[in-house]
């Protein structure tokens, strides 16, 4: 808070004196004088100044926000903050939406710490599909290096200004393979011939060596130069400024991570990837960077007056051209390697924010396997989550979920559903022990109908449910199923459940699914390698309490009149 006090006290007096001198400068300029070197000196250094203090002012906003962040993971408020990865939201998906993988108060929005669209990206791909266990054990390795790096990820997590990450990864590298600008024949040697004419002219005539009259008819050409130079020019600035947003934030996070020696296999192989013919990708982006400073400065006052004089925006923009053909093809290589970096270092804020999250045994089996000792909601804080265990294998491939209504049977499915996402994606799993085979995960907990693609809930379940048993054939998969059709009379639903689930099970799958209907229950005598368990919940004084518990065996009552007694239902 200090920080950011100095540097607000600084910035707005920095900011007059700089008006200032413009116009003391304006006024020599009036009067012929030399004397506006000294204004046009002072300025310039000023502007130096100006930035850094600008740039150290933002660094303290950002720490204070990160520090807040973590707290609000810390204590539950983290929903108002950080990105919902919107974008990322696909209701087609065997498994997002159920799981609540992006959207307000998602684990998306839980973990992500990236200030890149490549970032966001690439923790929302691993998110959406299991990796192979070599590459999910080396993720690993990596997020426990960077558990210890809290410095690492807050410069990161600081740096650039405060500007959302969105989608300009592709807009950058469409950029660097893009078209070159349409600059006319040797322009590079006429702008510094003509820039030079001028200089000199200009300086010859205040001597009083030259006439003005030459100076003014210099820049008489430089004006045609300008006139056919203004298609390229154009060009340039108009593509200029994605580049101008993401290149800052990436060349602060490369040059960070260039200072930095890592001993995982990963991370050093992402840190190789930041190098270019033996030059670090920072150096080549700051090159761009103090390009493109200098073609915005172009836009300051006292720029402005001279830019036509030595030609400023021609010869910069062909820097910048220049550069993105010889370095812009790769961008994306940059990107990806930044991308990666951003998605493992959000893992390791997690792990080391989560005390109560460790590493899964990772498996190398053909069987299905998920077992795990007091697995928690990922989502859920540490302190308000009920731990609970599972084991699901080849011999308790299916366990029917009884209770009544609120008492956990959902959470308990995102719980194991989130442990084995995040299990995959390398990362710690909110549980003492968790231990599973590669599996694909099918969820079914929340169908709804689409008026807009004319389609009832029962159809739109009916479809996941066909999702779920195609990847059951194509192999190991894990199903989370939730009143399981519940869209259609019971003696339907009665044999069409059955149905599935006995399929599911002789396919290989192993997983939940939860009931109110106890004659669902009873599944669990016909198909081999079942186990009915329940939650269960306590009236007391007209209030119902639940202990989110899971028991052995089916529940024996309901809730549901009691609920509807208690907000006034008369039943």
């Amino acid at each position: 808070m200090k920080q950011r006090e100095r540097w607000e006290k600084l910035f707005i007096p920095i900011g007059n004196a700089r008006l200032g001198l413009v116009i003391v400068a304006l006024v020599f300029v009036w009067q012929a004088s030399w004397w506006v070197l000294l204004p046009i000196a002072g300025f310039a250094g000023l502007v130096v100044w100006h930035e850094q203090v600008a740039r150290r002012r933002q660094l303290a906003v950002r720490r204070i926000a990160f520090y807040e962040r973590g707290v609000a993971r810390l204590d539950g408020g983290w929903p108002e903050t950080g990105s919902h990865g919107e974008r990322f939201r696909d209701g087609e998906h065997v498994y997002a939406e159920d799981l609540d993988l992006f959207g307000r108060g998602s684990l998306f929005q839980l973990l992500s710490l990236a200030r890149t669209g490549s970032g966001e990206a690439t923790l929302a791909s691993w998110l959406k599909a299991p990796a192979q266990r070599a590459e999910a054990a080396d993720r690993q390795d990596a997020i426990r290096e960077l558990r210890g790096k809290l410095d690492l990820r807050e410069d990161i997590a600081v740096l650039g200004y405060d500007i959302a990450a969105g989608v300009h990864e592709r807009e950058l590298s469409v950029w660097g393979h893009s078209i070159g600008a349409p600059f006319v024949r040797f322009a590079r040697p006429i702008a510094i011939v003509l820039t030079a004419a001028a200089i000199g002219t200009f300086a010859f005539a205040m001597v009083g060596v030259g006439r003005w009259a030459l100076f003014l008819v210099t820049l008489l050409i430089e004006f045609g130069f300008i006139y056919l130079m203004r298609h390229g020019v154009g060009h340039v600035m108009a593509g200029v400024d994605t580049p101008a947003r993401d290149l800052h934030i990436l060349a602060l996070i490369t040059a960070r991570l260039e200072q930095e020696s890592f001993t995982s296999p990963r991370l050093a192989a992402l840190r190789a990837r930041l190098d270019l013919d033996g030059e670090p990708a920072s150096k080549r982006i700051a090159q761009l960077q103090r390009w493109i400073e200098l073609l915005h400065s172009s836009h300051n006052q006292l720029v402005a007056v001279i830019a036509p004089v030595v030609l400023w925006r021609e010869h910069v923009t062909m820097a910048i051209e220049d550069w993105r053909v010889k370095w812009g093809p790769s961008i994306g290589t940059w990107l990806d390697a930044v991308g990666e970096l951003e998605a493992l270092g959000s893992l390791a804020a997690f792990h080391y924010e989560r005390p109560d999250a460790h590493f899964p045994e990772l498996m190398d089996s053909t069987s299905p396997v998920l077992e795990a000792v007091a697995v928690k909601h990922a989502l859920l804080a540490a302190g308000k989550a009920v731990a609970n265990d599972v084991a699901l294998n080849e011999n308790s491939q299916l366990w029917i979920v009884s209770g009544s209504n609120m008492s956990g049977k959902s959470t308990l499915m995102r719980a194991v559903g989130l442990g084995a996402v995040l299990a995959w994606t390398g990362a710690p799993v909110p549980a003492e022990r968790f231990r599973i085979s590669r599996l694909s995960v099918g969820a079914s907990l929340r169908t709804v109908d689409s008026v807009q693609d004319g389609r009832s809930r029962f159809y739109a379940e009916i479809r996941r449910l066909s999702q779920i048993v195609n990847a059951a054939r194509q192999g190991p998969t894990l199903f989370l199923l939730d009143e399981l059709l519940s869209g259609t009379n019971s003696h339907d639903r009665r044999i069409g459940a059955e149905a599935l689930v006995r399929g599911l099970v002789a396919k290989g799958a192993i997983g939940f699914v939860t009931t109110h209907d106890l004659a669902l229950a009873s599944l669990a005598d016909s198909i081999p390698g079942s186990r009915n368990v329940h939650f269960e919940d306590q009236i007391e004084g007209g209030e119902i309490h639940f202990d989110y518990k899971l028991r052995d065996g089916v529940v024996t009552r309901s809730n549901a009149l009691a609920l509807m007694r208690a907000v006034g239902l008369e039943v």
